[in-house]
């Protein structure tokens, strides 16, 4: 099927019609991304009836089961592009998807409505959330020759990939004890649409979720190839803006969705819980997937890390000064700070 995409975009009159073939490419881009949303939108109701039914506790499932369901499509993404031999669009995605997640859905979470703030759970996963940002760039850099970290760029090892999946069993396992000793459970009664189906019923959306979202991420990597070529602009920059988006936007839709809701604790510890994940689980597993492991281009060490870390310290520090509320204002700041970051990124 990749194979017919590409033969199809190459087939397009690209010379004597570029405006149809751009809107032809771009249209590809933006139905595959949709699916994708639409995809994880149902893995994460069907997981977690599952996981209720299992007699697993909501905050435990909240911990848990929906984060891993609104990174699923990161790591689609990234692993396939790993395995295709696009590692800039596998490491630019995960990096994208942090600032995303962080500078505008956090950004407007806060402006539909302050967000309640439990100082001990956010500064415990804030600063896993800002450390694990830290530990990919440590990880990238080639130490041998520091240097030429933005000439020649970095690289992650295959056994980096591994370490990574390792440190995210033991984030998992520490998340699920965390949340058992939290007094307050996690409301996910606006993730729970089949609640009342059948088992089967649950298991074959399910299915069929796993089956939209790995196969519009297939499909998604040459289109995505495609128009980096012809913008003349590097994969990394695409992956880090425009996939990055379109891979959040499950995040986008659970942390809105919480906000109007009142339940604007579950919008922030499921962006910190995604952050954290995009680094362990989607570089983790796009690395470990290959033996070459990721290659890091010069332009992560020049703008993606430097914007990646810039959002992070954002955060971090606004989390300081932030009373028991993150207030509109603070919205404004990290929207802010995304639309800065990703100007920096294409300028």
């Amino acid at each position: 099927m990749e194979e017919i995409i590409k033969g199809f975009i190459n087939d397009l009159p690209w010379d004597t019609t570029p405006a149809l073939a751009w809107t032809v490419l771009l249209g590809m881009i933006a139905v595959n991304l949709a699916v994708l949303a639409k995809g994880a939108d149902w893995l994460v109701e069907e997981a977690v009836v599952l996981s209720e039914r299992s007699g697993l506790s909501k905050v435990v499932i909240g911990a848990t089961v929906v984060s891993l369901g609104t990174t699923m499509p990161e790591v689609a993404v990234s692993v396939f592009a790993a395995v295709k031999g696009v590692p800039e669009l596998a490491l630019g995605n995960a990096v994208g998807s942090v600032i995303c997640d962080t500078g505008l859905i956090l950004g407007i979470s806060c402006l539909i409505a302050p967000l309640p703030l439990h100082k001990k759970i956010v500064n415990r996963q804030g600063w896993v959330q800002l450390g694990s940002g830290i530990l990919l760039v440590a990880v990238s850099w080639p130490w041998n020759a520091p240097g030429t970290a933005f000439t020649d760029g970095g690289h992650i090892a295959q056994i980096t990939g591994f370490a990574f999946l390792a440190i995210l069993a033991w984030y998992i396992w520490q998340s699920v004890r965390w949340a058992r000793e939290e007094k307050n459970g996690t409301s996910l009664e606006d993730f729970e649409g089949d609640a009342k189906a059948s088992t089967a019923w649950v298991l074959s959306k399910l299915a069929f979720a796993v089956f939209l979202v790995v196969g519009s991420s297939h499909l998604l990597i040459p289109c995505v190839e495609e128009a980096a070529i012809r913008m003349n602009i590097p994969a990394a920059l695409i992956s880090a803006t425009l996939v990055a988006f379109g891979t959040s936007l499950p995040e986008l839709v659970t942390c809105v969705t919480a906000a109007r809701h009142g339940h604007g604790d579950l919008a922030v510890g499921n962006v910190i819980g995604a952050d954290i994940l995009n680094v362990l689980f989607v570089t983790g597993a796009a690395a470990a997937v290959t033996p070459q492991g990721l290659e890091a281009s010069p332009q992560f060490f020049r703008v993606l890390f430097p914007a990646m870390l810039t959002v992070l310290i954002v955060f971090r520090v606004g989390i300081l000064f932030s009373g028991s509320h993150m207030k509109r204002g603070f919205g404004l700041v990290l929207l802010g700070a995304y639309l800065l970051v990703n100007a920096a990124i294409f300028l």
